[in-house]
């Protein structure tokens, strides 16, 4: 097991800013990464992540830093419209290197404690796919499954995925 970085004097969280925009590129387009989000083309990459790291202007956008470089985000994907304020989609991108070192904990927590208390969300919801190692790191920051759809994902090999939503009550 990989020690946690979390706790060490090099580990920040901070906003995410459009500076950030490489890292989360480089981060998604490994194969890792990608096969729990729904891209398949460096065209897809490139348009899931320029709307991804847009909502960094709105303050929605965490990134963790580690001896000063990004090694993950994690961002609150706000409704526009009126009726779905309360609730956002939540993605998370975090470099292989750093999965197992406390990053993506550290990240669940906090962008659910930004969720809940600065855009007084009631619910957050992650959507990824069967055996993404996202799951239990989700289940120990209160996320529960709350959606299985068999067969969603056809993978370039011919086995198919499960799509796995969760979300997390922030209370009203």
């Amino acid at each position: 097991m990989s020690k946690d970085i979390t706790d060490q004097q090099e580990y920040d969280l901070r906003y995410s800013a459009m500076e950030d925009l490489p890292f989360l590129v480089e981060t998604v387009s490994k194969e890792e990464v990608a096969k729990f989000l729904p891209v398949s083309s460096t065209q897809d990459i490139e348009a899931m992540t320029k709307n991804w790291i847009g909502f960094s202007r709105y303050k929605s956008s965490l990134t963790a830093t580690y001896k000063g470089e990004p090694v993950g985000i994690a961002t609150l994907f706000l409704m526009p419209y009126r009726k779905l304020i309360h609730h956002a989609l939540v993605y998370f991108a975090v470099s292989p290197t750093y999965f197992d070192q406390g990053v993506a904990f550290s990240l669940v927590k906090n962008i659910t404690h930004l969720g809940k208390t600065y855009f007084h969300m009631e619910c957050l919801s992650v959507e990824t796919y069967e055996s993404s190692p996202l799951i239990p790191v989700l289940e120990q920051g209160g996320y529960r499954e709350i959606i299985r759809q068999e067969n969603f994902v056809k993978e370039p090999d011919g086995t198919s995925l499960s799509r796995v939503v969760m979300e997390v009550e922030c209370g009203k």
